[in-house]
């Protein structure tokens, strides 16, 4: 009798909600016919982000908006169908920007007659419409006839290139340009387009004098980008390093493409305070996308900027220190090889993880060189070198050696000079020891290792120096 009456008032409650329950299930059968439906109809009916954004922005906006696509040929241009023929002409709209042509970043005057042109350009078109370039002279003297020559193209990049590759474009005209002192600029042409790569005002002349002064340095070290989170601790040791092998005589111009944070712009200060560091900010070179932050337009731009200010030239990374022999200083090596345009470098890699096990208990005192004695030995593999140029003789360069230059160059350098590779240990802001070893040779991951302690006998040395030169200010340094 009980379960008789449930049913009955389970029959009751539901008819009495009839209504609502038809009401639901007619929603319910609309949501579902609507969502099948957007999955038939074609994207151009759905609402982009930047739909919404015109939505929200104010009517004049809007207007403006309308008035962009009334005026855009490309908007107007659609397919044609010529029936007589029977021939479709299809239409190909374009929106958004394609590769630059040519992107300058510098220029320097070279001589009397002569200039560089330090820039990147659209790699495809460089390999597949390898486009031409006249050099032009404009004197501000309207009475003065302008000057043109063919521009000598160099692409030094070894199609590293990615979206973009670097062009150094040599400009050497018959006749003196530009002086007069009446100053002037020089144009670049390539196809339909010509822009300005360099302007001079009136009283600049080329001196004859500057390929025979006295030089400002006699070794200047020309740095690739500075990038990503970098160590202040490792780049303040190999600054000091540096600093006491190069000489009073040196200098150091370092590139920011986003890596000189504070802690390591704390570091560079007080050795730019000194007249050792020039810092250049070129963070923004990474809006177009070169190899390795534009590595190869560094270089270059560095080359022909102080090309006139120093003997030697040196290209290497901040992960790795130059060595020359005991009883051998920089400056003997060096005149030795002086016959020489380019001399390269052999590379001498180290662990940055296996240390002595001595060094364990203060190994936070202890500087990177210092403590990563272990070399690696392993034969038969090809070795990165790096290299230095007289600069002078030099029209473009490269990475790891240049292939445009006068003179010869030498390659065997074994016994005269060198460089230690402690790679990865640039961007590690952790302590670099994490094996901690008590034997002279050992293998590891199929790498024979042997002990090699060359730099970490000099590194009381270098601390000394670091501290008579510049004092105390960059003991509390951070990893």
């Amino acid at each position: 009798m009980a379960a008789k009456n449930d049913r009955k008032m389970f029959v009751g409650i539901a008819w009495g909600c009839a209504a609502e329950l038809k009401l639901f299930l007619t929603a319910l059968l609309f949501l579902c016919t609507f969502a099948t439906l957007l999955q038939l109809l074609p994207s151009r009916f759905f609402l982009s982000p930047s739909d919404l954004r015109r939505c929200l922005s104010s009517p004049n906006a809007a207007a403006d908006s309308a008035a962009d696509v009334v005026h855009n040929p490309s908007v107007q241009h659609k397919d044609s169908n010529n029936t007589a023929t029977g021939v479709v002409t299809r239409a190909f709209n374009p929106y958004g920007s394609a590769a630059y042509s040519y992107i300058v970043m510098s220029a320097y005057r070279g001589g009397p007659n002569t200039f560089a042109v330090v820039g990147l350009s659209s790699k495809p078109l460089q390999v597949y419409g390898n486009p031409t370039y006249e050099c032009r002279w404009e004197s501000h003297n309207t009475s003065t006839a302008t000057v043109s020559a063919a521009g000598y193209k160099i692409l030094p990049d070894w199609g590293y290139g990615r979206v973009y590759t670097v062009v150094v474009v040599n400009c050497t005209f018959p006749i003196p340009s530009g002086g007069d002192r009446d100053g002037g600029q020089l144009l670049l042409r390539s196809g339909n387009d010509t822009f300005p790569a360099l302007e001079e005002e009136p009283g600049a002349q080329w001196e004859n004098s500057s390929l025979t002064a006295v030089l400002q340095y006699d070794y200047l070290y020309c740095g690739s980008p500075l990038h990503g989170d970098l160590s202040p601790q490792r780049v303040r040791e190999w600054l000091a390093y540096h600093v006491r092998l190069f000489g009073e005589k040196s200098h150091f111009v370092m590139y920011d493409a986003g890596g000189v944070h504070d802690g390591l712009r704390a570091v560079l200060a007080p050795w730019i305070e000194k007249g050792f560091v020039t810092l250049h900010d070129v963070r923004e070179q990474e809006k177009f996308d070169g190899y390795y932050h534009n590595q190869f337009l560094i270089v270059n731009d560095c080359l022909h900027r102080y090309r006139f200010s120093t003997k030697w030239m040196f290209f290497f990374d901040v992960d790795e220190f130059v060595f020359v022999p005991k009883k051998t200083n920089i400056g003997s090596v060096m005149d030795s090889l002086s016959e020489y345009t380019q001399i390269t470098m052999a590379q001498m890699p180290m662990s940055g993880s296996l240390c002595l096990a001595e060094d364990a208990p203060q190994r936070s005192r202890k500087w990177g060189f210092e403590k990563l004695v272990y070399k690696d030995v392993m034969r038969g593999k090809r070795r990165d070198r790096k290299y230095a140029v007289q600069p002078r003789n030099v029209f473009a360069t490269g990475v790891h050696m240049t292939q445009n230059m006068v003179g010869k160059t030498m390659h065997n350098t074994y016994d005269r000079i060198g460089y230690f590779h402690y790679h990865g240990t640039i961007a590690q802001r952790q302590e670099p020891c994490s094996r901690f070893l008590n034997v002279s040779q050992i293998t590891v991951d199929g790498v024979p290792y042997v002990m090699d302690t060359t730099l970490r006998e000099v590194a009381g040395a270098v601390k000394r120096f670091e501290l008579e030169t510049i004092g105390p200010v960059l003991q509390g340094t951070r990893q």
